[in-house]
């Protein structure tokens, strides 16, 4: 007798979940017609429709309905039995995973090194931006998991906290600034190099600016080219200190001492618990594991 197949049961959890066959394939790494096959093949084995598909629309019938948490479990249950087993290598999942760049610049490698320890299969589709556009992706289903700056507009059920990161203001010692402590005017003469417009940071550093009509900011969406451009000499940056803490240390960047900085950049991993599987789960774990660290 023919058994229900695993890819048949993903499938039928991923086109429920994004209510489209076109996504669910993108997230399983697979076609659209592969999609289809599957779950047409699932009815047939239960006995059941399943779906009801309606001008590119998907909505689950009320058998549908009543067996998806069922076929959560089961692959719940599967993934339970190969992390019991110690059978890591078992799982071949995607995991589409969001960062910002202060991450990518500081532990991501790490991070990815654990990563790959721990599921030697799993294949990562990285993406690198904003936290605002990597929330986005999360609620659109396009990521699994967002390692991201808040703050958030829309809360989710799953999140870990990843620590905060302060902020500091640097120069390269060409500028001539020196050690003495800066008042606004003597921060002012210099181009501010900072955060992306639509970010907290620029918005606080803005604000405090503001009754410096001589204050030239410099936004840049690429936390990359400010530090480029800190380095070059082209102006004084408010950056994350791990961001430029090696630079700092290898004599390319030197710290100034001004009293004020926006608020710390406060991260978490964040996921949609409910439909998150072990990978996405233990994933997120493992990112609080290398940001504590």
């Amino acid at each position: 007798m023919a058994r229900i197949d695993i890819k048949q049961l993903e499938a039928f959890i991923h086109v429920a979940d994004l209510s489209s066959f076109r996504k669910a394939a993108t997230a399983l790494d697979t076609t659209q017609p592969n999609i289809s096959a599957r779950i047409a093949a699932l009815e047939a084995r239960l006995d059941r429709k399943l779906m009801d598909r309606d001008a590119g629309s998907v909505r689950l019938t009320p058998a549908g309905k009543l067996l998806l948490g069922k076929a959560r479990g089961v692959i719940d249950a599967l993934d339970d039995l190969m992390v019991t087993a110690g059978a890591h290598g078992l799982f071949e999942d995607k995991l589409r995973l969001g960062v910002t760049e202060m991450i990518a610049h500081s532990w991501l490698g790490d991070y990815l090194s654990a990563l790959r320890d721990r599921f030697p299969n799993l294949m990562v589709d990285l993406t690198v931006d904003l936290s605002t556009t990597l929330s986005s992706a999360l609620f659109d289903h396009s990521i699994d998991l967002a390692l991201q700056n808040g703050p958030f507009d829309r809360q989710t059920s799953g999140g870990i906290d990843l620590g905060g990161y302060p902020h500091v203001w640097v120069a390269a010692d060409g500028l001539g600034i020196g050690q003495d402590a800066l008042t606004i005017e003597a921060l002012t003469r210099h181009p501010i190099i900072t955060h992306a417009r639509q970010t907290l940071p620029f918005q606080q550093l803005e604000k405090h600016l503001t009754t410096n009509a001589n204050a030239r900011l410099v936004p840049s969406t690429s936390l990359s080219a400010c530090l480029r451009m800190t380095i070059e000499g082209l102006g004084i940056a408010c950056l994350p200190h791990s961001m430029v803490a090696d630079d700092i240390d290898a004599g390319r960047l030197m710290l100034l001492r001004y009293p004020w900085v926006p608020d710390d950049l406060s991260f978490m991993a964040r996921f949609h618990k409910e439909r998150a599987p072990y990978v996405i789960r233990r994933a997120a774990e493992l990112a609080g594991e290398i940001s504590t660290r």
